[in-house]
C-alpha cells in the first residue's frame, strides 16, 4: 500500500499551508469507530461511517473499507447484480483488482491506485466482481466504497460511468515533503482532481510519513472528514488520536492538520488517511437499501420501477 506513490515527493506541486494568522484550524468535534462487517458475497468491510449524524456527512451517504484482506486461492469475493438510484458510487481501489459492468454499458477493469466513479442517477443494475484469475490465484484486496448523494435536481439524470486510471490522479505533497496528496476528485489549494462531480466534494488519499504533520487548505463552506485507513496519528490543533478504522469529524474552520505518529508498524510504515470534504445539500433524504431519493414515494416509485425492469436488465453473458 498504496499502489500510487513517487520516490521523492518534493517533486510535486505543494499545497501551501495557511498562514496561522489568517486561517482557523478546524477543531475534531468527534471520533468513531468503523465497526467490521461484510458485503456483497461475503468481502469483509468496515463500514466509516457508523454512528456518526448525517448533519456531518451531508453529502455523503456511507463509506466502506473493503479489506484489507490477503485471500487465498479460491476465497475472493464480489457483489452479485443489483440496482442503484438517486446517488454516486467511489470505488477507489488500493490493492487487488475489481471488475465492473452495469446496464447502461458502463464498466471496466480497476487495479491498485483507480477509482471508478458511477453516476447511478435515474437508475441501473451493476456488478462488481474479481476477475477470474484473481479468484484462481488469490491475493491482496483493499479499497473503499463511497456514496455521495445526489442534489434533488439530479437525482433521475442519465446514469454515467468514469473510469479514472491511477496515473491521472493529481499528485501533491507538503511544503516539506512529508505527505504525499492524491487528489482524486475536487479541489485542493488551486489543483483540480479527475473526478467529474454533481455534487461539489473533495476526495484525498495522503499518506503521511512517521513523525511528519500537514495542514492543508480546505473550503469553509464544506463539511470535513477524515478516515484512517492504515497507521497511526492525530488530528486538528488538539492532536486527538486517530488510527486504523477511525473518522474523525471536524468542525468549522479554513484548514485540517494530521500528523502521523513517529512510530509505526513494519506492516503500515506511514500514516494512511481519505479526506473528504463537500458542500452539504442540506435536503431531505430517503434512504433504504439500493435506493437515495427525497421521499419515502420516491423511494417507493424506485422498488416499484425495479421490480418492473425499468432499471434496466442484467446483460447476456458475452455482452
Amino acid at each position: 500500500m498504496p499502489a500510487i506513490t513517487v520516490e521523492n515527493p518534493l517533486t510535486l506541486p505543494r499545497v501551501t499551508a495557511p498562514a496561522a494568522e489568517d486561517a482557523a484550524r478546524r477543531p475534531v468535534l468527534a471520533v468513531s469507530t468503523a465497526p467490521a462487517g461484510f458485503e456483497g458475497e461475503g468481502f469483509p468491510v468496515r463500514r466509516a461511517f457508523a454512528g456518526l449524524d448525517y448533519r456531518h456527512l451531508d453529502p455523503f451517504i456511507m463509506m466502506d473499507q473493503m479489506g484489507e484482506v490477503d485471500y487465498a486461492p479460491g476465497e475472493p469475493k464480489g457483489t452479485p447484480w443489483h440496482p442503484h438510484r438517486g446517488f454516486e458510487t467511489v470505488t477507489y481501489l488500493i490493492d487487488g483488482t475489481f471488475v465492473h459492468q452495469d446496464s447502461e454499458g458502463g464498466g471496466g477493469t480497476i487495479d491498485g491506485g483507480d477509482t471508478q466513479w458511477m453516476t447511478a442517477g435515474s437508475g441501473l443494475l451493476h456488478i462488481e466482481a474479481p476477475p477470474e484469475e484473481l479468484v484462481m490465484t488469490g491475493g491482496l484486496f483493499h479499497g473503499i466504497q463511497l456514496w455521495v448523494n445526489l442534489p434533488a435536481r439530479d437525482k433521475m439524470t442519465t446514469p454515467r460511468y468514469q473510469d479514472i486510471g491511477g496515473g491521472n490522479v493529481k499528485l501533491l505533497t507538503s511544503p516539506d515533503g512529508g505527505a504525499l496528496l492524491r487528489l482524486i476528485a475536487g479541489e485542493l489549494d488551486g489543483h483540480t482532481g479527475p473526478g467529474v462531480t454533481h455534487t461539489p466534494i473533495t476526495l484525498v488519499h495522503a499518506t503521511v510519513s512517521p513523525g511528519a504533520e500537514v495542514t492543508l487548505p480546505w473550503r469553509r463552506d464544506y463539511n470535513a472528514l477524515a478516515y484512517v485507513l492504515a497507521g497511526r496519528g492525530s488530528v486538528g490543533a488538539d492532536r486527538r488520536p486517530l488510527h486504523l478504522g477511525q473518522t474523525a469529524v471536524f468542525g468549522a474552520g479554513d484548514a485540517l492538520t494530521l500528523r502521523a505518529d513517529t512510530s509505526q508498524d513494519a506492516h503500515t510504515p506511514s500514516l494512511e488517511v481519505i479526506l473528504l470534504g463537500g458542500q452539504p445539500l442540506r435536503e431531505p433524504m430517503a434512504h433504504y437499501g439500493p435506493f437515495v431519493m427525497n421521499s419515502h414515494a420516491e423511494l417507493a416509485q424506485a422498488f416499484d420501477d425495479f421490480r418492473a425492469g425499468r432499471l434496466g436488465r442484467v446483460p447476456a453473458a458475452g455482452d
